[in-house]
C-alpha cells in the first residue's frame, strides 16, 4: 500500500498543483482536507475538483464553533490585537486547521501533512509549530520551498499536462484568506505601500466609510465573563453575532485597515484586512473593561495583550506561556459583565453609554463635589509623597549648578 498523505486543500490553484506534484513526486495516496472556519462560498465545487486532480478522498470539517468558541473567544477576552491594527484573523485559524489535520492524519493513518503556504509567509510558521507540538512524529512537506513552480502561469501549464483543466486564469489576483472573523487582501497595487488601496475592486465584506448609510445605526452589545452573549437585546451565540455584526458593521465600513506589518520571517508586508464584526466586539469589550477593571489589573492586562497577539502571530498557540497568559486572562474576565451601546456611523464606532453591575466607577467619588469617601485636601499629601523623588533631585541639582 503506498503513504498517505494529507494535504491541507483550499482548491484554489496552489493546493491544485500540489496533489498531482505530491503523487509524481512522492508516490503518495493523496487525501485532502479542508477545514470550514466561515469561508463560505468558498468551499463550492471542491469535492470534484479534488477528484479531478487525483486526490483518492476528500474531507470538508465543520470547524466553525471551535474556531470562534476555542481560539476567538480567548482572544477577544485578551484583547489581541498586533502591532495596535491586525486583528489577527488568520492568525486565529490556523491553530484549529492544524490541529484537524493531525487528527485526520491519524484517522487515516497518514505518515506526512503537506501545506501550501508560501516560503516567504506567516502560514507556514504557525501550520508547522503546531504540527511539531501535536504531532511531532509527523513529515512535514512545504512544496512552495521545494519546487521549481514559480508563477501562476507555471502551475497552470503543470496542471494541463497533468490532464487537469481547472477555472484558474493566468491573470493575477488578490491573494485572499477568508474566515468567520475577517477577508485579508494582498497583492497587486498593495504590493507598493505607496498605491492606494483600490477599495471599489478590493473589498468583499464591506463598503467604504464614504459609501455607508448617512444615518447612524445604535447598537447594543451585551457581555457575561467577557464573552459577547446578546446583540440588541437578543440573547445569541457568539459565532451569530459575529454573524450579524459582519452585516452591520460591512454595512457602516467598519474594520478597514490598511497595514504594513512585520512578518514573523523578518520581512515588511502590506496588506488590507476588513474584520467589521471583529472590530465592534473588540472595541466593545475594551470599553466594558476600562469601566471595570482596576488600575493596576488593566495596566498589566494591557501589556499580556500585546504578548499574547504576538504568540498568537506567531504560531506559537500550543505552548505552555499561552496557556499561562491565558488563565491570567480568564481570571480577569470574571467580572466581565454588562452592556455596552454605540452608533456605527461611517466607519467608526461612537461610544453611547456603558453599565455594569460590576462598574467600579463611583459618580459620587468622580463628581467634582467634595463627599464622604473623597476629601479634595487628601490630595497635598499625596501629592507631596508621590512628587518627593522629583523634588529633592531639583534640589541637589541646584545646589550643583550653584557651585
Amino acid at each position: 500500500m503506498k503513504e498517505k498523505v494529507i494535504l491541507a486543500y483550499s482548491g484554489g490553484l496552489d493546493t491544485t498543483a500540489i496533489i498531482p506534484w505530491l503523487k509524481e513526486n512522492y508516490d503518495y495516496e493523496v487525501v485532502c482536507v479542508c477545514i470550514d472556519v466561515g469561508q463560505g462560498n468558498e468551499l463550492d465545487g471542491l469535492e470534484e475538483r479534488a477528484k479531478l486532480s487525483g486526490a483518492t478522498k476528500l474531507y470538508i470539517e465543520n470547524v466553525v464553533e471551535e474556531f470562534v468558541n476555542d481560539y476567538v473567544i480567548p482572544c477577544i477576552k485578551a484583547n489581541a490585537v498586533y502591532e495596535n491594527k491586525y486583528l489577527l484573523g488568520t492568525s486565529m485559524a490556523r491553530p484549529v486547521i492544524a490541529k484537524k489535520l493531525v487528527e485526520i492524519a491519524r484517522l487515516e493513518g497518514a505518515t506526512a501533512i503537506c501545506h501550501g503556504a508560501t516560503g516567504k509567509g506567516n502560514d507556514q510558521v504557525r501550520f508547522e509549530l503546531a504540527i511539531k507540538a501535536l504531532a511531532p512524529d509527523l513529515k512535514i512537506i512545504a512544496p512552495w520551498r521545494i519546487w521549481d513552480l514559480s508563477s501562476r502561469e507555471e502551475e497552470i501549464e503543470y496542471c494541463k499536462k497533468h490532464g487537469i483543466t481547472l477555472p484558474f486564469s493566468a491573470d493575477n489576483s488578490y491573494s485572499r484568506d477568508r474566515n468567520l472573523w475577517h477577508i485579508s487582501h494582498e497583492g497587486l497595487e498593495l504590493e507598493d505601500p505607496a498605491i492606494a488601496p483600490n477599495y471599489e475592486h478590493l473589498l468583499v465584506l464591506s463598503v467604504t466609510p464614504q459609501k455607508a448609510p448617512e444615518e447612524g445605526e445604535m447598537v447594543s452589545l451585551s457581555f457575561e465573563k467577557g464573552i459577547p452573549t446578546a446583540l440588541n437585546g437578543k440573547k445569541m451565540t457568539p459565532t451569530e453575532i459575529i454573524q450579524e455584526l459582519n452585516t452591520l458593521g460591512g454595512k457602516h465600513g467598519i474594520g478597514i485597515v490598511d497595514i504594513v506589518e512585520n512578518r514573523v520571517v523578518g520581512m515588511k508586508s502590506r496588506g488590507v484586512y476588513e474584520t467589521p464584526g471583529g472590530t465592534i466586539i473588540m472595541e466593545a469589550h475594551e470599553q466594558l473593561e476600562e469601566l471595570i477593571l482596576d488600575r493596576e489589573t488593566l495596566s498589566a492586562k494591557k501589556e499580556i495583550a500585546n504578548r499574547f497577539a504576538n504568540i498568537v502571530y506567531e504560531g506559537m498557540w500550543f505552548t505552555p506561556l499561552r496557556e499561562a497568559y491565558q488563565a491570567f486572562i480568564d481570571v480577569t474576565q470574571e467580572y466581565i459583565t454588562g452592556e455596552v451601546k454605540f452608533k456605527l456611523y461611517k466607519g467608526n464606532i461612537i461610544k453611547q453609554g456603558t453599565t455594569s453591575p460590576y462598574s467600579l466607577y463611583n459618580e459620587s467619588i468622580a463628581s467634582f463635589t467634595t463627599g464622604d469617601l473623597y476629601d479634595h485636601y487628601d490630595a497635598e499629601g499625596f501629592i507631596n509623597l508621590f512628587g518627593l523623588s522629583l523634588k529633592v533631585r531639583a534640589m541637589k541639582m541646584a545646589t550643583i549648578d550653584n557651585k
